[in-house]
């Protein structure tokens, strides 16, 4: 590259063409996922559960799963990528607590296994 030309999003060059009318883009802008009924179902519950056991975390842990939760909004724009490091982050942390996270565990893995991961 030489010059001090940035390009940032599309950049397209056409070079020799006729008829060009433009093109076609089949992406979703931020890499989010539409989620099925029963995935937002799930999260829901997933999300009244771990309301009801952020009580017993300590300090770095109750962080840990805070930082989490926005991506396990149902209505958050995050990749799918995102959203199963969060479940995977929240499962780990309740795992810490014994037979009182294993409910959230289960709901965990019951979510990641509705997205199909």
């Amino acid at each position: 590259m030489s010059g001090n030309h940035y390009y940032y999003g599309d950049s397209v060059n056409m070079h020799g063409t006729r008829d060009s009318i433009g093109m076609v883009k089949h992406q979703n802008g931020n890499g989010a996922e539409q989620l099925a009924p029963a995935v937002v179902t799930a999260i829901g519950e997933l999300h009244r559960m771990i309301e009801d056991l952020r009580v017993r975390l300590d300090g770095p842990n109750a962080q840990l799963v805070a930082d989490s939760l926005p991506a396990l909004n149902p209505a958050a724009a995050v990749s799918a990528q995102e959203r199963h490091r969060a479940l995977v982050t929240v499962a780990g942390v309740v795992s810490t607590l014994g037979a009182v996270g294993q409910p959230v565990a289960e709901a965990v893995r019951a979510v990641i296994e509705l997205l199909g991961g």
